[in-house]
């Protein structure tokens, strides 16, 4: 690997490396929010609700890693062309595919990772997501003990906690039992805490008392204690067999399902959407890079702007990805609808590689040249007037 491709290369390392752990921290932390309540309430550790959360991350880097290679191919060509790098490589004679080579090696190498997550990571972090979160809603605590109000959870049974702590203990805690055909029985306690030991589900209170009251005429008894175990396990709904989804299967039983599998039979156009969307979505990483160097690959001055370079290469980006996601939300079974998937990218893709070609052995067209310069006259009037302002105010 020659220098020029080692030194281009190690800057979009770096610019892509900060991109995209930006990007992806911005957009786990609202999906992690969305599950702030449900984990936290079963009384898990800050640790433990991050690792949790952290499951969906492979997924979001799918989504993500296409435009943080946008951006980062925009920063590094932007700046060779600012730093009059891309002029000295034309005016030494350098061909344009000199720069174009490390783009596509470093595309082809997002290209894999964006594959290797789309195909295997990603679905194993989202079906244990969602064995974990089939596990949470199993919780009798997480789902219908609610500080502050009284809750019937079955007939003669009735809980109340005051709160609950961020490490799962119960303060002020009143369990009324009225299930037995003779007595009723209150246990009060300052605090409590949820054990599972043995098998068993147990509700351990500490400092309280237990009020025993015959239903019929009688007195009431008042026991105090320091610890005392009430058996829960019968109260415990058991956590079902999780249904995974399409996008929490892995590639293989997407491609055979098993015969039995009531969701794979019931939804098999979702599986076959699924399994496409997996296959193309990283061809979006060649067509961006492509798409950023036909806008941005070419050696300009300041005159011809830069600007409007980089303005149409996000807008084709984006305007590529978001004809990309509408034929995935009108994907059916429909075998023509699929291919679309691949004929997206593949076909934003060759359009870039046509103009990059075209510009190689031709001159820039010149409404093309006028219409930059138009616009490059353009950011140039607002920019003045805005220091304008902003001299005039500071005076």
């Amino acid at each position: 690997m020659k220098t020029l491709e080692r030194y281009i290369i190690r800057r979009t390392v770096y610019a892509f490396t900060l991109t995209i752990a930006a990007m992806t921290g911005v957009v786990w932390a609202t999906q992690a929010l969305r599950q702030l309540d449900l984990v936290t309430s079963k009384g898990q550790t800050i640790v433990q609700f991050i690792g949790i959360t952290m499951l969906a991350l492979p997924f979001l880097i799918v989504i993500v890693a296409p435009f943080a290679l946008m951006i980062a191919l925009i920063l590094v060509l932007n700046a060779l062309s600012g730093d009059s790098e891309l002029i000295v490589i034309d005016a030494s004679g350098g061909s344009r595919f000199l720069v174009l080579k490390p783009v596509m090696i470093f595309s082809v190498v997002v290209l894999a990772l964006t594959g290797t997550m789309a195909l295997y990571v990603a679905p194993l972090g989202l079906a244990q997501l969602r064995t974990e979160i089939t596990r949470v809603r199993a919780d009798l605590v997480a789902n219908i003990v609610k500080p502050g109000r009284f809750i019937t959870v079955e007939n003669g049974l009735t809980f109340h906690i005051r709160n609950r702590s961020g490490n799962g203990t119960l303060d002020g805690l009143l369990l009324h039992d009225t299930r037995d055909e003779e007595t009723a029985f209150t246990y009060q306690a300052e605090t409590g805490q949820i054990v599972e030991a043995s098998e068993r589900t147990l509700l351990v209170m500490q400092n309280g008392t237990i009020q025993r009251r015959p239903k019929q005429d009688g007195d009431i008894s008042i026991v105090r204690f320091q610890s005392y175990a009430f058996d829960l396990s019968n109260l415990i709904p058991e956590a079902g067999e999780p249904v995974f989804k399409a996008s929490e299967r892995t590639t293989a039983n997407l491609m055979v399902p098993g015969r039995n599998d009531a969701y794979a039979l019931k939804n098999p156009d979702k599986l076959a959407q699924e399994l496409h969307e997996r296959f193309s979505q990283p061809l979006y990483c060649i067509a961006f890079g492509l798409i950023v160097f036909a806008f941005l690959g070419k050696a300009r001055t300041t005159r011809q702007g830069r600007g409007a370079a980089v303005l149409g290469a996000i807008c084709s980006c984006v305007l590529l990805r978001t004809t990309g996601f509408g034929v995935t939300a009108i994907a059916g079974a429909s075998s023509a609808v699929l291919a679309l998937l691949y004929v997206v990218p593949i076909t934003g893709a060759a359009l870039a590689l046509i103009s990059i070609f075209r510009e190689q052995t031709s001159a820039e067209p010149k409404w093309l040249t006028n219409l930059q310069l138009k616009i490059q006259d353009l950011i140039d009037g607002l920019s003045d007037r805005l220091n304008g302002r902003r001299t005039g105010g500071a005076a």
